[in-house]
């Protein structure tokens, strides 16, 4: 193609006089099959056979990814209207106009600047001007034009995806679809057979294939399985050109795996198994496991178990562990090593998921035969019988056999047994146990009216291995003896009115009997031998375990006999009869016509167990004055005041205070210093008492002198704080007096304490110049005065 369009731009580069050019109409030919000409003349256009003032082409061809150093020669552009003399200028404009491609001025010569794409753009389209240029106005109306690019086969195909992932089932059949593959090229299909794609396989070959055109792989080879090979990797290669030599082409790279299906039956890898089982085994404890291999994985390689047939049919069962597939066997019954010890078993492996395409291959289980050997163990002794129930009769003597239990060694060995009473069950020891022959008897007396049954535990053991030991329960029901006399089923206390009538029905009498009677109990009831022939009252049996009591005149006097106790005899028809004489008391009372009591114990008869209303009364006045009471006694105590000290301003006495504080006596010159209280200027070094141990270890704290002048509430506020401050103060309040009078007084002081600090006499002679207020002072320290120098 290239040589055809280099041919026609020379062909037409050799014809300079002509004004028209010719473009190719179709790619295989490089001329037209018949001239057109572009006609422009003013705002129409149309297409005009050798017409003049007209452009005479209308597209240029240029074949992509050009490699010379030259620009590309796309083409020429001539106009009728140039004579060649430089008067007209060419104008090139659209897609790529001055930078893609460029137009000589003068001569109309295009040329590409650069390497050109078809797949980034394959047609640009440019207008064409021609101009004067004294005078910059067309010549000819502007035209358009197009330049196509002619595609080269310069892509290989791309598929779309680098790696294909895939998966069939293993075992299937020949062209089997697997995936299909897909690429695609960047060439123009409508050219050649430059975007043209062949399918071929490089690798996986004999077990798949490709379809040329398609793309699609296909499966090969027959029963390919996936226990021998899972995985398999197939390059498929795309090639251009229709596969011809010189195409390019693009590989890709597929993986197929084969999945599993049901195609092999579970084995077991051996055919026979032991185990040994101790016959202390617990029930459902395992004794061993089996495994049958399968070839296959997940579900296809799911496995059942189970016992077919064998002696240990029912003694041993299995089981399948979902997670390792493992057969366990299990103990179903106690194992016993003295009745049988070996145990021979056949167990069948079978697929739980079978698929029945491959059922030609063979049945789908396998068999394995187990031998299970029973060890021995020293084991506990066992009681004939799970549990006792025994009888005894509740006036057995002491020591009396009541039954027997039998344990024996079942191993071997047959060691001898010795018997116990758990006494955790028999507190009272009413029962004991011959240790040698299990025979059980009494040691206390048995009463089933106080318990029916008793329930022990007996306990056997080796007599060489203790800890060998079992226990068996033991329930012994006491049967009743006629031991106990029938009595009255409650206290009666009835009354009879003074006015009752001979044979008067005035109580109806009941009895119970504490003795079970297997064929109901039958009382008889009559008066006691002392009582017969001189009662008042009769008795009647009426034959249904009750009796009534009748009068047996017609008047009573409850002032002669106020109460009557009558005697009656109660008698079973047990075997010993059993019999007891209860009484019953009779109040005489007073009546009205119709028989209802008036007067008499009325009240013993109305609250027979409780009190009369008089003592509930004078309890209840009792409750009512204790509380008044209390009630003014915590009124009086709240009503009470505290007396002050002073009941009144002219109440005064002396108050003593006890500190119970012994001073120093008359020796004792340090205690206090009162001439500090008055003076504070007079203040010493704090001096330490010497009659008593200091009771802490800080320094003392010196007070500060007061100042001259200085005023009384300075001075309490200085003194404040210094006792706030002062880590030696008790942590309670406490009062400080101070008689400090201030500085400055006409007077100074007057207390005759302050003398204490001077060493010096003292001059009381200047308090007779003080005035007539003063004279009896004066004459006081004068008189003292006199008394010194005498």
């Amino acid at each position: 193609m290239r040589t055809y369009h280099c041919f026609w731009l020379l062909f037409w580069a050799g014809q300079p006089h002509q004004s028209f050019l010719s473009p190719l109409s179709k790619r295989t030919s490089g001329f037209p099959e018949k001239e057109k000409v572009l006609v422009l003349s003013g705002n129409s256009r149309r297409d005009l056979h050798r017409s003049k003032r007209s452009w005479m082409w209308n597209q240029f061809f240029l074949l992509e990814e050009y490699t010379g150093t030259d620009y590309q020669y796309v083409g020429k552009l001539h106009s009728d209207q140039d004579k060649g003399d430089g008067s007209l200028k060419y104008i090139l404009s659209g897609d790529g106009a001055g930078d893609l491609f460029i137009i000589n001025e003068n001569t109309g010569d295009i040329q590409a600047t650069k390497r050109l794409d078809r797949e980034e753009k394959p047609v640009y389209i440019l207008r064409a001007q021609a101009i004067n240029r004294r005078t910059g106005r067309p010549v000819e109306p502007e035209s358009e034009f197009i330049i196509k690019i002619h595609d080269i086969n310069d892509n290989e195909p791309m598929f779309t995806k680098d790696v294909y992932n895939a998966s069939i089932p293993e075992m299937s059949d020949v062209g089997t679809f697997v995936v299909q593959v897909t690429a695609t090229d960047a060439d123009d299909p409508t050219y050649g057979n430059s975007a043209k794609v062949v399918y071929s396989i490089l690798q996986g070959q004999p077990y798949f294939s490709v379809e040329s055109e398609t793309g699609i792989i296909k499966t090969a080879l027959l029963n390919m399985d996936r226990e021998n090979r899972e995985q398999y990797q197939v390059v498929i290669q795309a090639k251009d050109m229709g596969g011809q030599m010189g195409g390019l082409s693009g590989t890709t790279t597929v993986n197929i795996t084969l999945t599993d299906v049901n195609d092999n039956p579970p084995r077991f890898p051996q055919s026979t198994y032991q185990f040994r089982a101790p016959e202390s085994t617990p029930l459902d404890s395992p004794v061993g496991r089996i495994k049958a291999n399968d070839a296959d994985v997940d579900e296809n390689a799911e496995i059942e178990y189970s016992i077919t047939e064998g002696d240990g049919y029912d003694m041993f069962g299995i089981t399948t562990d979902k997670d390792t597939q493992e057969g366990i066997i299990t103990v179903k019954k106690a194992l016993d090593f003295e009745n049988k010890n070996l145990y021979v078993l056949k167990v069948e492996a079978t697929n739980t998921h079978v698929d029945p395409r491959f059922l030609y291959l063979g049945p789908f289980k396998d068999s394995a035969t187990v031998r299970i050997q029973v060890e021995d163990v020293d084991e506990p002794p066992m009681f004939s019988r799970p549990a006792y129930i025994m009888e005894v009769k509740e006036d057995v003597p002491l020591n009396s056999v009541i039954g027997t239990v039998t344990a024996q060694d079942p191993d071997a060995a047959k060691n001898p047994v010795k018997y116990s009473v758990d006494r955790h069950t028999d507190m009272d020891r009413v029962f004991n146990i011959n240790s040698g022959n299990g025979s059980i008897f009494t040691s206390k007396p048995l009463d089933r009216e106080t318990l029916l049954w008793h329930n022990i535990t007996v306990i056997a053991a080796e007599i060489n291995n203790p800890k060998q030991s079992s226990r068996v329960p033991v329930f012994i029901k006491v049967l009743d003896v006629n031991d106990n006399a029938p009595e009255f089923a409650m206290f009666y206390e009835t009354f009879v009115c003074e006015n009752a009538k001979a044979e008067q029905l005035i109580q109806t009498l009941s009895a119970v009997d504490k003795d079970d009677s297997y064929n109901g109990h039958q009382f008889s009831f009559s008066l006691a031998p002392e009582a017969a022939s001189s009662s008042n009252f009769t008795l009647q049996d009426n034959r249904d375990n009750t009796a009534g009591i009748f009068t047996r005149k017609t008047r009573y006097n409850r002032h002669e006999t106020s109460t009557y106790f009558l005697p009656v005899v109660i008698s079973d028809n047990d075997y010993p009869i059993q019999s007891s004489t209860e009484t019953v008391t009779i109040r005489v009372c007073a009546c009205d016509h119709r028989g209802k009591m008036l007067s008499c114990n009325a009240e013993a008869l109305i609250h027979p167990t409780g009190l009369s209303t008089g003592a509930l009364i004078a309890i209840l006045l009792c409750i009512i004055i204790l509380l008044v009471t209390v009630v003014l006694f915590a009124a009086l105590r709240r009503q009470r005041k505290k007396e002050p000290l002073i009941i009144s301003k002219e109440d005064i006495r002396d108050n003593i205070v006890s500190y119970n504080d012994e001073g120093g006596g008359e020796e004792d010159t340090q205690a206090f210093d009162i001439g500090t209280l008055r003076n504070p200027e007079a203040i010493d070094d704090n001096k330490l008492r010497r009659d008593i141990v200091p009771e802490t270890l800080f320094m003392p704290r010196r007070t500060a002198t007061a100042r001259d002048n200085t005023d009384v509430r300075d001075f309490i506020n200085q003194r404040l704080k210094e006792n706030d401050t002062d880590p030696t103060a008790p942590p309670y309040d406490s009062l400080a007096t101070y008689a400090y009078e201030g500085n400055g007084s006409v007077a100074e002081s007057l207390s005759s304490l302050e003398s204490v600090t001077t060493d010096g006499d003292q001059d009381y002679d200047y308090l007779s110049d003080w005035g007539p207020r003063f004279k009896k002072l004066a004459d006081m320290y004068g008189s003292m005065d006199s008394d010194k120098d005498s």
